[in-house]
This record gives C-alpha cells, sequence and structure tokens, in this order.
C-alpha cells in the first residue's frame, strides 16, 4: 500500500538531512496518514478512506459530504447496483 492520501493526493517529499558541518544526505518526509472510517448520512453507509490528518481537521470543520464534494472524491455520489 502506497502513501497517499486518497483525497488531497498528499505523499512523501524527498529533501536533504544537513548536518552541523553542512553534509547532505538524502530522506523522506513522510505525510501523517491515518485509517479512518466515516458515515455517510445520504448514502446510508460507511467508508473508509486513507487520510492525512490536515484532511481530518477539515472534515471536523465542514464535514465529510462536503470535503467529499470538495475533491471530488470518485466514490461519493455514484449509484450502485
Amino acid at each position: 500500500m502506497s502513501k497517499v492520501c486518497e483525497l488531497t493526493g498528499k505523499r512523501a517529499m524527498i529533501g536533504n538531512r544537513v548536518s552541523h558541518a553542512n553534509n547532505k544526505n538524502k530522506r523522506r518526509f513522510n505525510i501523517n496518514l491515518c485509517k479512518k472510517r466515516f458515515f455517510l448520512t445520504k448514502e446510508k453507509k460507511w467508508i473508509t478512506l486513507k487520510i492525512c490528518t490536515s484532511v481530518i481537521k477539515l472534515i471536523n470543520k465542514i464535514g465529510i459530504e462536503n470535503t467529499l464534494k470538495r475533491f471530488k472524491y470518485k466514490y461519493y455520489g455514484k449509484k450502485r447496483k
């Protein structure tokens, strides 16, 4: 499983670890991912998302439905047979 946020598309960045002597070594800046379940009231079902913590703050602020609309989540609002 890749370390990518399902809504924003954020992923790890690559940078340098710089010592006091100004030596540079490659390192990764990983994102803070969490696996979280949300209940959609319109569709009356649970969804599990792998999202970063900044999106969790946004969901707490504006709600899960508005967040899914904002990021145009591919599984939201589609009728399934």
